[in-house]
């Protein structure tokens, strides 16, 4: 049984040249209507100053389950390949311009239907999310900071002109998903459920416009472990992943379908994955998909840990989040974690390789690292930029004290072997 909630929401305008009111109502309800109970905004028309038609939120309790009569057994966990097989259900929420977000609908899974001229097959306007679920030791199904990854998605979709959503609707919606499918999520140590939600806009029409129709749809997957030994990277001067003003910041399809050729080109180099530059400088950006952070030790004994600012190109990543609130925790002093040291000085600033390459000259480059959700941490050992590998220390165990212990700790608080206000239960 869905359990009632009271969502704010935030609702997009049929007209899109509307702005959204500061505060979003919710029609009065009883108990006895909270499946029927509509959940809308109010807005004002920019033009006019007029108010516009009331749009439909996503609403949990309009929820329809179609269960799946031929299910199908997981696979042993030891087969699974990333991103191959699916469980037996999937979430779809449909969207246009005239009623807002339809009925949700939990359903076998199976294929989208969608016409030849859909917007998203022509101009790539489709975002997503990537997010998991742990079985934890004791029985518990946790998640990690989700409404970090729907504001996110909230975001993306207003930056591609894609309709915006109750996150906190969206995320129960997800909950009663895995719960459904909830034998699907490995119980093995290292592994999870990975959980991706995807919007689409689906507009039955030729031509580069905000859709009239929009798809939101979730699929579930479970994975292996993802075992952090170090990697090699090519810092890639030939190709750029985002420029200033671009997309780079959003979580888009049309960020990623660039980068598979030269990631194709690098592995055919000998190395594990693109360090991505910009300017003439050669500014550090992203490792890959994941967000990085550069060890550096200082002339007085200070360590410095640096990750690129949030200018505009930069993904605005979970783990990244993640890592720097639990480093600036550290040197707060309100909570200290064993293995890394007391002098430690966090910065966001722009990061060039010349200051990567000298400091690997002079001894001072102490470790470098990934961040993201597949990998938590990913240490890098050598990176290969104009001609020459620059060898990156790893420490004891293919990892540096700074990536070992930040890991350890996140690792521990998604597999709920440490309380934190971040786990967040799928059955709550």
């Amino acid at each position: 049984m869905m359990r009632p909630a009271l969502f704010r929401s935030i609702r997009r305008a049929p007209a899109w040249h509307t702005a959204r009111l500061a505060a979003s109502t919710l029609l009065p309800r009883n108990a006895a209507t909270v499946g029927a109970a509509r959940y809308k905004s109010t807005h004002i028309d920019m033009i006019t100053g007029e108010p516009t038609e009331l749009l439909s939120d996503i609403q949990p309790g309009r929820l329809v389950v179609t269960k799946n009569e031929h299910p199908t057994p997981p696979p042993p966990s030891s087969t699974l390949v990333f991103g191959h097989t699916f469980t037996d259900h999937m979430l779809t929420i449909p969207w246009d311009t005239t009623n807002g977000w339809g009925e949700p609908h939990i359903k076998p899974y199976g294929p989208l239907q969608l016409e030849p001229s859909s917007s998203v097959l022509h101009y790539a306007q489709t975002l997503f999310e990537g997010m998991k679920a742990y079985h934890t030791v004791d029985g518990r199904l946790l998640m990690f900071r989700p409404d970090m990854n729907m504001k996110r998605m909230n975001r993306s979709a207003e930056r591609i002109a894609l309709p915006n959503f109750n996150g906190e609707g969206l995320l129960e919606l997800i909950k009663q998903l895995v719960r459904i499918d909830r034998h699907w999520v490995p119980k093995e140590p290292g592994h999870s459920l990975y959980i991706r939600p995807t919007l689409i806009a689906n507009q039955r029409a030729i031509g580069v416009t905000p859709p009239n129709e929009a798809l939101l749809f979730v699929i579930l997957s479970p994975v292996g472990p993802y075992f952090p030994k170090p990697v090699t990277l090519y810092a890639t001067t030939e190709f750029i992943r985002a420029a200033p003003g671009g997309t780079g910041s959003f979580k888009l399809g049309v960020n990623y379908a660039p980068a598979v050729m030269p990631q194709k080109m690098v592995a055919e180099k000998g190395y594990s994955q693109n360090l991505w530059l910009h300017g003439p400088e050669h500014y550090l950006t992203e490792v890959g998909t994941m967000n990085m952070f550069v060890v550096f030790k200082l002339e007085d004994g200070t360590i410095e840990v640096v990750t690129p600012p949030l200018d505009g190109m930069i993904l605005p990543g979970v783990t990244r989040d993640s890592v720097l609130q639990l480093l600036r925790d550290h040197v707060s002093g309100s909570q200290t974690l064993k293995g890394l040291p007391q002098k430690l000085k966090i910065t966001e600033r722009p990061v060039t390789m010349k200051e990567v390459q000298d400091a690997s000259r002079a001894g001072n480059l102490v470790e470098l690292f990934g961040a993201g959700t597949a990998a938590v941490i990913s240490p890098v050992h050598q990176i290969g930029y104009q001609g020459e590998d620059i060898p990156i220390p790893t420490g004891d165990g293919g990892m540096g004290d700074v990536a070992r212990t930040i890991r350890e700790q996140l690792v521990g608080i998604q597999w709920g072997q440490i309380a934190h206000p971040w786990s967040v239960s799928v059955d709550e």
